[in-house]
């Protein structure tokens, strides 16, 4: 059986939700918002272009780091964990759409940085260290920056980049 395609799996994994409202009853009123929050990023991510899909996928790591701080914080270490390794899922998504033979030093060197990222991460779990969390969404946050302003210049090209 093929491999998914990076596309394939960041639709898979940008969907999921890391909320409360996972554990709410069918009948309730959170369950039809987390219903219909998941049917709309479904539907953004399912008709989105590959550069769309990298910034939805920096985002939903940037909104599991800031969570997982949070966490910490309020001593949640069962929900910091499922949140720190749902980010490294993520980041080893980025990493394996690098195009590493046609990116040059440029996708090297991300690929270099993303498995940093994940390095911290591990400690920052292992740790309860949200400094580290905090290191990694800052870079992550400048990577985001940067591949949002070249947006017009990368639309419509195909799903490896150098970047994402």
């Amino acid at each position: 059986m093929p491999r998914p395609s990076s596309c394939q799996r960041l639709r898979r994994y940008s969907g999921h939700q890391d909320t409360e409202q996972d554990t709410v009853s069918p009948y309730s009123a959170q369950s039809k918002v987390a219903a219909y929050r998941s049917v709309s990023a479904h539907g953004v991510v399912a008709s989105a272009d590959p550069h769309t899909l990298v910034l939805t996928l920096f985002d939903a790591i940037l909104g599991r780091l800031i969570t997982a701080r949070a966490c910490i914080e309020q001593d949640q270490i069962s929900r910091k964990a499922g949140l720190l390794h749902s980010a490294v899922i993520l980041l080893g998504e980025l990493r394996g759409s690098l195009d590493l033979q046609g990116g040059g030093s440029l996708a090297q060197n991300l690929s270099g940085l993303y498995e940093y990222m994940v390095r911290r991460l591990l400690h920052a779990n292992a740790h309860n260290d949200a400094a580290a969390i905090a290191e990694v969404q800052s870079l992550l946050s400048e990577i985001r920056e940067a591949w949002a302003a070249i947006g017009p210049e990368v639309r419509g090209q195909p799903t490896r980049t150098a970047t994402g």
